[in-house]
């Protein structure tokens, strides 16, 4: 039956090749499960209904992309950056609920998935300049960066410096830079999965030295708190317009840009450099993240991630198929997630962190009207701890500097129209 619907013939592979994609894609995605109850927590979301969500949320999203758009082997989950500004920015910076954040999530998802269905799509990705999509991108690393290491407790407030250096010589924030290290040696060994192999090995540590509390490892599936609870109507106010726009933007261009990279791995690029399918897969990544917001957890976008299974020989949906899958088998660890040391939790976050901001090389660093705003927008963020913030100031400042350097008319009128509408948010403050 799936030999026949993926067309594994066709697409030169195997049910068995699928399998082992799938698994290798789902280790090295796994972490979500694990982070983004933790993140949300702390913006008053529930870590048991988040987990539960996170879970069904993501396998939903894969079995959309497996039997739609069925010849991408790509895993979806909850995206890394946005739920850290919705429970640091939206839900703590600006005092919403977590029931009014998700209904702005849901308001963006419904957003994402019009766009999908139009022309307005291509318009829209082709008019943003890459720098500054690189820009944003680093700058959602930096904010995820400055989370992680507090969480870590390598960082800690400060009254005048704001921050200043934490106890280094806690026992606990040792585990979680000693995490943080194994992880990035991992990956230079090539080891699959090696971001939840991190967690695993030093929580275990952190146990047996009796430094953190074992819940246990399976257990009963945690309710779905926040199942169906999202607020409309604050999705709908003026106030949330930016965070609508912000979640909009981000993920749309996020999911853009993996799949295209991911596209390129899988050869699904012609000769005029057109992705093959992509309108199908952007439409399974919108369907997602709406899904998601009814489930109880932030923004689903495709995962770049998805590249590892890819290279072990992925072709078609099955790959999604198989990693929706394993989501699923996952339901019953909750006792393990609510075991993990946060300290250890935060270690990952600046791992990923890290794969957010490695793509600055390939800012036009030569032309400064091109470099500056980008870079504005990677300080921005994390100092202002706010994603929506970096974005308008950075789209403020490039339409400003080519007003002032006599280039206006090679601005694609989509930088206007966001430039004004960023600076009527901040004249509205």
């Amino acid at each position: 039956m799936f030999e026949k619907y993926f067309e594994f013939k066709k697409n030169n592979t195997d049910l068995r090749t699928e399998v082992i994609a799938g698994v290798t894609t789902f280790l090295t995605m796994a972490y979500i499960m694990f982070l983004n109850p933790v993140i949300l927590k702390d913006g008053g979301f529930d870590f048991g209904g988040v987990y539960t969500a996170t879970i069904l949320a993501s396998a939903v999203a894969c079995f959309i992309m497996a039997f739609y758009g069925k010849s991408w082997p790509v895993g979806l989950a909850p995206g890394m950056g946005l739920n850290a500004f919705i429970a640091y920015g939206v839900c703590k910076g600006m005092g919403y609920s977590p029931d009014q954040a998700l209904g702005a999530v849901f308001v963006a998802g419904i957003l994402f998935l019009i766009i999908s269905l139009t022309p307005i799509r291509a318009w829209i990705i082709n008019s943003i300049p890459k720098s500054l999509k690189l820009g944003i991108g680093a700058g959602i690393g930096l904010f995820l960066a400055i989370i992680g290491m507090e969480i870590m407790g390598i960082t800690v407030d400060h009254p005048v410096t704001l921050v200043t250096l934490g106890n280094l010589k806690d026992p606990i924030v040792i585990l979680a830079c000693l995490a943080f290290v194994s992880m990035i040696v991992l990956e230079k060994l090539k080891v699959k999965g090696n971001i939840i192999i991190g967690i695993l090995v030093f929580s275990i540590i952190a146990w047996v030295a009796d430094l953190s509390k074992f819940n246990g490892v399976v257990g009963s599936i945690p309710p779905m708190t926040h199942l169906l609870t999202f607020d409309l109507s604050a999705g709908l106010t003026a106030g949330m317009a930016t965070v609508v726009f912000t979640l909009f933007f981000v993920d749309f261009f996020d999911t853009a840009g993996t799949l295209t990279s991911v596209a390129n791995v899988a050869g699904k690029v012609d000769a005029n450099g057109k992705v093959k399918d992509i309108d199908k897969a952007m439409l399974s990544d919108s369907v997602g993240t709406v899904a998601g917001s009814l489930f109880g957890t932030t923004t689903v976008t495709s995962y770049i991630e998805s590249g590892s299974g890819i290279k072990a020989g992925g072709k078609t949906g099955m790959t999604s198929l198989v990693i929706g899958v394993l989501f699923l088998a996952c339901l019953f660890f909750a006792p393990l997630a609510t075991s993990l040391p946060k300290q250890i939790d935060g270690a990952a976050l600046v791992y990923v962190a890290i794969l957010f901001v490695r793509n600055i090389t390939d800012i036009e660093w030569d032309d400064i009207s091109e470099s500056g705003p980008a870079v504005l927008a990677m300080i921005t963020m994390p100092l202002t701890y706010s994603i929506s913030y970096g974005i308008a100031l950075a789209f403020l400042a490039y339409a400003l500097i080519k007003i002032a350097s006599g280039k206006a008319n090679t601005v694609n009128p989509a930088i206007w129209v966001v430039a004004v509408l960023s600076f009527i948010s901040f004249a509205i403050i």
